[in-house]
């Protein structure tokens, strides 16, 4: 019996050009133990969502050094309010550490900020919105860019009273008498570096935010604006989250 060979399952079929000619196709092989589809032959590497993951990497290593950083703020700020003194006429140890009141705004301040991380969200949100990104892609429009505006702006305005009523909260604490200078007491020195730093934190993400605001009017692959609202909203989050944190430290600390 005459034996037969057959070709390669992945050898490339030609045929000669003209009427009914085929163009060289490339034969995916099958068997073998994979299950056939098209995620078994090729697996594109580098795409929107890979990108995706790295940005989120790169904001969350930073966001966990920015953690640790307040961590040590607290732990140095609990050191400090169990420091004492020796008075030399009384042979004891004070405490030198006088509670602040807290200046009541820091309450709405809260509420504010928490608000933010809300509107935030939505514009997150809003810029996966699947329905709107698939007209995106298909050229209807810019759906999902126009949903995620007006929350994002919502957030920066936000953020901005936010600090604003951080000023007046400084604002009232000097003029209870205790100000940011060298002859101030303990505890005021710690909640003006714990408000401040963070203060300082939450502008870099107003910075960020309007930076990603003009750069979606300029962007035009809808991945590229989702991966920028979504690196901005992650750190605003975080930003939120830091202030819970600090300033349930400083009511402890009243």
């Amino acid at each position: 019996m005459q034996a037969t060979f057959t070709h390669s399952p992945a050898e490339t079929e030609r045929k000669e050009p003209g009427i009914g000619g085929k163009p060289p196709v490339d034969r995916r092989p099958t068997g073998g133990g994979g299950g056939g589809g098209d995620d078994d032959w090729r697996r594109e590497r580098g795409g929107p969502r890979d990108l995706l993951h790295r940005i989120r990497f790169f904001v969350f290593f930073g966001l966990a050094g920015d953690m640790v950083f307040f961590v040590m703020l607290v732990v140095l700020f609990f050191a400090r309010q169990a420091g004492a003194h020796l008075e030399p006429h009384l042979h004891e140890h004070l405490a030198d550490w006088r509670p602040v009141l807290l200046p009541p705004i820091l309450f709405l301040n809260t509420a504010v900020l928490l608000l933010s991380s809300l509107t935030m969200e939505m514009a997150r949100r809003s810029i996966f919105r699947e329905i709107d990104v698939l007209e995106e892609w298909l050229g209807l429009g810019k759906p999902a860019l126009h949903r995620a505006l007006p929350w994002a702006a919502a957030t920066l305005l936000l953020g901005g009273l936010f600090l604003a009523g951080q000023w007046a909260a400084w604002k009232q604490l000097t003029a209870q008498g205790f100000a940011f200078d060298r002859w101030s007491t303990p505890a005021s020195y710690f909640f003006y570096l714990i408000t401040g730093l963070h203060a300082a934190h939450l502008l870099l993400g107003l910075a960020i935010l309007l930076g990603c605001l003009f750069a979606m009017r300029f962007l035009r692959r809808v991945e590229l604006r989702q991966i920028a609202i979504d690196a901005a909203a992650w750190y605003w989050h975080a930003m939120g989250a830091a202030w819970i944190f600090l300033f349930a430290v400083l009511l402890l600390g009243e």
